[in-house]
């Protein structure tokens, strides 16, 4: 992707959920050209690296939030497994 169309494409897959932006991890996935299993995967063998909430699964309710709120997040109803989302610090942010 071009560094415009990549930037948007970003911007559009950041949601606010428990008080922080997130990413789900098929946008994540994307993004590295990789299966969100594999993402998922290689942060569990990681975990160590990450803060604790660095990733967190949707309950139903914030899925259905997404799904009525953002065309982009695109979770189907039908899901069985609750997507994940990682979540991320802007560096706007810091103090």
């Amino acid at each position: 992707m071009e560094s415009n169309r990549l930037n948007d494409y970003i911007v559009n897959k950041i949601y606010l959920l428990r008080g922080q932006k997130v990413m789900l991890d098929r946008d994540l996935a994307v993004l590295y050209g990789a299966e969100t299993k594999r993402v998922n995967e290689q942060v569990s063998r990681n975990a160590e690296r990450f803060p604790d909430n660095f990733m967190f699964q949707l309950t139903e309710e914030e899925a259905k939030y997404l799904r009525s709120h953002f065309a982009t997040a695109n979770i189907s109803p039908k899901v069985r497994v609750m997507p994940r989302v990682i979540g991320f610090k802007s560096q706007n942010n810091r103090h």
